[in-house]
């Protein structure tokens, strides 16, 4: 039996022939290539607690030619810069929309304050977020642009947006939850946790291939 791999996100598939859509990032089949099944790496064994060693991706070889920048790059594909970065936003996130609603429905300005704190948090770690994203998608990707790419990146944008529009809004008329366009205001909030909760799945599905 042969054994394909998909050139984007390195899925392996067994069979006479490669899928005709590759079932994790959505590319067809002449982005598959036929590998040696021996050049697969094995999968680590799993350890108690039922987590999993995952082996790393393989990333660009050092060469004293490189740049600052070059290198600067390399050591965020290589220590996984972007699945890091990406956990303290989507852990701080929840909070601050919790908040937001718990602030409208106690009329609390603490709450307030304490959601404003937490999305000033978020908006502070977007821009490493989004960078280390972009380099992982030109670099690991090769800037596909499939179906659950551009989700992804759509999903990115619109947490990115929804963040800067609450803060702005919320610095504009700190009075926002009182006033009669408060529901609006809550929307904008559940639309970047669900963007961001999209973007999420979506990187788990590239990661896990599955």
């Amino acid at each position: 039996m042969k054994v394909w791999q998909c050139s984007v996100c390195k899925y392996v598939h067994k069979g006479d022939a490669p899928p005709e859509k590759c079932p994790v990032c959505g590319v067809d089949s002449s982005k598959f290539i036929e590998i040696d099944e021996a050049s697969i790496p094995a999968k680590s064994p799993r350890k108690k607690g039922g987590s999993e060693e995952k082996t790393t991706s393989p990333v660009p070889k050092a060469a004293s030619a490189r740049t600052v920048y070059e290198q600067i790059n390399a050591a965020l594909l290589k220590h996984h810069a972007h699945p890091i970065s990406v956990h303290t936003p989507n852990g701080v996130l929840p909070i601050a929309v919790i908040l937001f609603v718990l602030a409208w429905f106690f009329d609390s300005q603490l709450f307030v304050k304490a959601a404003v704190i937490n999305l000033v948090f978020v908006f502070c770690a977007l821009p490493l977020v989004i960078y280390t994203g972009i380099l992982e998608w030109k670099t690991k990707y090769n800037r596909a642009l499939t179906t659950i790419f551009k989700i992804k990146i759509t999903a990115a944008a619109i947490t990115c947006a929804s963040c800067i529009i609450v803060l702005v809004w919320y610095l504009f008329n700190p009075q926002i939850l009182n006033s009669s366009v408060a529901w609006v205001f809550l929307a904008i909030n559940i639309i970047m946790l669900s963007a961001a909760g999209i973007a999420g799945h979506i990187g788990g599905k590239l990661v896990f291939k599955d």
